[in-house]
């Protein structure tokens, strides 16, 4: 029976008829685009005043120049000159030297008497390691024991002695002025232990004095932690400070291994280079030259013989607010758009326009495709404007960088943001509830970027196994990303080099190349998972689909199979009327015939029990056949499984047995080409509020495969058909439409482009009397060649439009046949009705027997009584003359007399399945 479609639109039409629509689609979002826009120029306004006002605040270049001459250690003054310094130990002051203390358990230190006397404290070096002698050693080694020799000179100095200055000296590296006491330390100090020197950096001769060394062996790393830090903090229980000069962790270290760990005074009240700049190189430079002693002999050592800062491009001293805070508001920024693509996926899944625009011939290529282009354009303009608007008003943050490098980036990103959405959209089912988690995301996003991933990245003993996992978030991909950006602004600012360049991606501290691959493979994956939870949410695949043998067996043989299946009900129990059309169902089957619409055959639906509750059968082995030129009425009562069986038919949910042909195309393998040739008319108007009634039109027409003027025309005679052309309605929005006006577009959006098979769910609901009329002639002129499926509880528009009805009840087909014959079938009696006072209701059922003795009373209240008379049993006459009798016996308020109704024989046959 199959055959292949006329007329079918190409994939370009296809593609053409969605991008058509988007576009207008969007021409009526002018007002919210603009606000979208709107966000990105205003924080970049919001980041440019604050710029703005620091920059005002701060020193104009006039006053920069006068202010460096007066103050050469001014931020952003440039360096005169670098002086030269000797290496300096940070020497605690007297009252701060280490003593013996009840806080700490140590006898070793000195009796806290010698605070008294000034000089008379030593200052204290800590040691441990794995190896006591060794350490000790080492120790020894470490200040010289030249008791005798007294120093002369600078180089005698730097020669023989370790020097140092109190920890409260304040050091200008600038101008070459060292204000402070210093020190030439020896394990042992002679009564006359003061020298005068001239140093190179100094413009005078300094007084240095002796300071003893007292070198203690600690038994672990803990214990000079505790001292360490116990002894300097103020809130020890005796409120001292204890200093020590310096401490070492020799580790592991033996002849042929030197591993070293060293604590230091970092604290200085110097706010520029700080003492520390002097002592770090000089701390080091002592243990160096203790373990070369203890391996190659006392002659060796490493002479420090000066210190020397190394020049800094100067800064130019203003603060980039975009730089320092541009990193989570433009992620916001960005971010900003992955809830307007979702919410707009979502939107079409919640109205069903999806699968309204599939049934009427959008393939699934076509969709995605102009989907994705149709995002990603408006996706990059969004980026490529704010960029430029950034780049204009002056931000660094994008003007430093490379624009190839934030092309690729920002490219990259907002492919890999729309493959996501994609994803997330098929999570989500309600517009409300995917825009609410959307826009949590986004400041969620932002928020933990900047107070918590940003402090990882920053933390250089965190794990970059672990950054990079982080990264796997698309959130945190881009924060990271946009992090590099300000950094490398932010220094290009500070320090008047340039921003990212290409280059730059190969330091291993720049994290631009992790990020760039992972939203690379995770665009491609977010496309594969799109594809495949489509595939299976969407078109009702199963998980495994990729896996099943795709090979189709041929027609015949699906029908013989389909013939074979039996459902659990009893085919001979079936009344006559419907065995024949199981009958003539089988036929078909066995002999194909393009003549056909509809041709299904047990066709069955049972959804799987759930929470307790048993399976419900829906469907119970349907067989009806429709032909062209034809209406079939489908009546039933709610719950009968009329929904189920059309959402069968036009592929919204499988069928669990069974086989149907749709213009003879097999409904379980060949659906997509089932919708180029179906127009669905649904129980509820699945239109765009934003879209007219002709632009409705025009979509629907062009997919199925409607040009030029023969398009033109078509879309005319449709909204003429239906009474929209008139009074501008055509050119309204469909969301200003009435319920009937509604209706009406989606009758008429099912009949354009002759499809062969049209399905109407109750298409005259809400319309007014005469607007019904008028429907019912397009119903009537739509079916001179096509079938057509109709749902209704109207028993008027039933008898007026249906050539053939089916009663539907307890999921499966009750009788077939024309109005005229199902009354005949179960309407053999005539309706007869009257109103009276109570106590004369025995009167009226005394006067009934006498007329019919099988009549049967069906309704019974208040004086009001309803009965079946069998038709053989009485004449018209005879009826009329007892009523007349009647009335002259008893008071009657009403009565009437009536051949049976089609309504009658709908209520008698559902009445009867639910009795049975």
């Amino acid at each position: 029976m199959a055959n292949t479609p006329r007329n079918r639109a190409s994939f370009g039409t296809q593609a053409n008829a969605l991008l058509r629509k988007n576009l207008t689609f969007q021409k009526r979002k002018v007002m919210t685009n603009c606000r979208l826009i709107s966000f990105p120029f205003v924080l970049c306004m919001l980041l440019s005043l604050i710029q703005a006002l620091i920059n005002k605040g701060q020193s104009t270049p006039e006053d920069k120049d006068s202010n460096c001459l007066s103050n050469p250690n001014k931020v952003g003054c440039p360096a005169p000159r670098l002086p030269e310094w000797p290496p300096l130990l940070q020497i605690p002051l007297t009252e701060y030297r280490a003593v013996k203390t009840n806080v700490l358990p140590f006898t070793d230190l000195p009796d806290e008497s010698c605070r008294s006397v000034k000089g008379s404290c030593p200052v204290t070096v800590l040691m441990t390691g794995s190896n006591q002698s060794l350490g000790e050693i080492l120790a020894g080694n470490m200040f010289s024991n030249s008791l005798s020799l007294r120093p002369s000179n600078y180089t005698d100095m730097v020669d023989n002695y370790v020097l140092g200055v109190d920890g409260d000296a304040d050091l200008n590296n600038i101008s070459p002025v060292l204000d402070g006491n210093m020190y030439y330390i020896q394990p042992k100090c002679l009564n006359d232990s003061n020298a005068l020197i001239q140093f190179p950096a100094l413009d005078n001769m300094q007084t240095l004095t002796c300071a003893q060394a007292l070198n203690l062996w600690r038994n672990s790393s803990s214990e000079v932690n505790k001292e360490l830090y116990q002894g300097y903090s103020q809130g020890n229980s005796e409120g001292k400070i204890n200093e020590i000069l310096a401490a070492y962790d020799f580790l592991n270290s033996d002849h042929k291994t030197f591993n070293l760990s060293i604590w230091y005074n970092a604290t200085s009240k110097d706010n520029n280079m700080g003492i520390s700049f002097l002592s770090v190189p000089a701390t080091v430079n002592l243990a160096s030259n203790a373990y070369l002693k203890f391996v190659k002999g006392p002659g060796a050592q490493i002479l420090l013989e000066l210190i020397k800062g190394m020049y800094q491009p100067v800064a130019n001293g203003n603060i980039d607010i975009a730089s320092l805070l541009g990193t989570i508001f433009f992620t916001w920024v960005v971010l900003q758009l992955f809830p307007v693509v979702m919410t707009s996926l979502v939107y079409e899944k919640q109205q069903n326009l999806r699968i309204m625009m599939k049934m009427h011939g959008l393939g699934d290529g076509p969709y995605w495709l102009i989907t994705y282009m149709y995002f990603l354009f408006i996706s990059t303009l969004y980026m490529v404007v704010f960029v430029i608007f950034g780049v204009v008003i002056g931000l660094k943050f994008f003007s430093t960088n490379a624009y190839s490098i934030q092309c690729v980036f920002y490219f990259m990103y907002i492919n890999l943001q729309i493959s996501v959405a994609f994803v997330m959209s098929t999570l989500f089912s309600n517009v409300k509830t995917a825009t609410v988690v959307g826009y949590i995301s986004v400041f969620g996003t932002g928020l933990l970027g900047a107070f918590l991933f940003q402090n990882f990245i920053e933390d250089s003993q965190f794990p970059g196994v672990w950054i990079i996992v982080m990264e796997l978030y698309p959130g945190f991909a881009l924060f990271r990303g946009l992090y590099e950006f300000g950094q490398y602004s932010m220094n290009a600012n500070l320090a008047g080099i340039g921003g990212m360049k290409w280059e730059n991606l190969d330091d291993p501290e720049n994290g631009m190349k992790n990020v760039l691959i992972i939203m690379f493979l995770e665009w491609l994956l977010s496309l594969f998972l799109t594809y495949y939870m489509d595939q299976v949410f969407g078109s009702g695949k199963s998980p495994l689909f990729f896996l099943q043998n795709s090979t189709k067996k041929n027609s015949l043989s699906l029908r013989m199979q389909s013939m074979q299946r039996q459902g659990s009900e009893v085919v001979n129990m079936e009344k006559p009327d419907v065995a024949r059309e199981r009958e003539k169902v089988e036929r078909l089957l066995l002999e194909p015939s393009a003549s056909h619409g509809i041709v299904c055959h047990d066709l069955r639906k049972v959804y799987p029990g759930r929470d307790g509750n048993p399976k419900k059968v829906a469907v119970k082995g349907l067989s009806l056949a429709l032909p062209r030129a034809e209406c079939f009425g489908m009546l039933g009562p709610n719950g009968a499984g009329k929904t189920s069986f059309i959402s069968m038919m036009i592929g919204l949910t499988k069928p669990t047995s069974g086989s149907a042909y749709i213009s003879g195309l097999d409904l379980q393998t060949q659906m997509d080409c089932i919708y180029t040739c179906i127009g669905v008319c649904p129980q509820y108007d699945l239109l765009w509020e934003s879209l007219t009634g002709r632009e409705h039109l025009l979509f629907y027409g062009r997919l199925k495969n409607l040009k030029g003027s023969a398009l033109n025309q078509a879309v005319e005679e449709s909204l003429k058909s239906v009474n929209l052309f008139n009074g501008g309605v055509p050119d309204k929005q469909a969301g200003k439409y009435s319920g009937g006006m509604k209706r009406r577009l989606s009758v008429a959006i099912a009949l354009i482009g002759d499809p062969r098979v049209v399905y109407m769910d109750e298409p005259s609901t809400g319309l007014d009397p005469a607007s019904r009329n008028s429907l019912w002639n397009v119903v009537k002129r739509a079916k001179q060649d096509r079938a057509i499926l109709l749902t209704t509880h109207s028993m008027e528009e039933a008898e007026a439009l249906c050539d053939r009805l089916g009663i539907f009840a307890d999921g499966s087909l009750q009788c077939v046949g024309n109005p005229k014959e199902l009354k005949a079938r179960y309407g053999g009696s005539y309706v007869f009705s009257m109103t009276t006072t109570e106590e004369h209701e025995k009167e009226v059922m005394k006067m009934i027997r006498h007329l019919s003795p099988n009549a049967e009373r069906t309704y019974h209240i208040s004086g009001t009584q309803k009965f079946e008379i069998p038709k053989h049993e009485v004449r018209i006459a005879d009826v009329f003359h007892a009523v007349e009798n009647a009335k002259s016996r008893f008071p009657v308020f009403a009565w009437g007399f009536s051949d049976t109704t089609l309504e009658d024989v709908f209520i008698k046959v559902a009445k009867a399945v639910i009795v049975h």
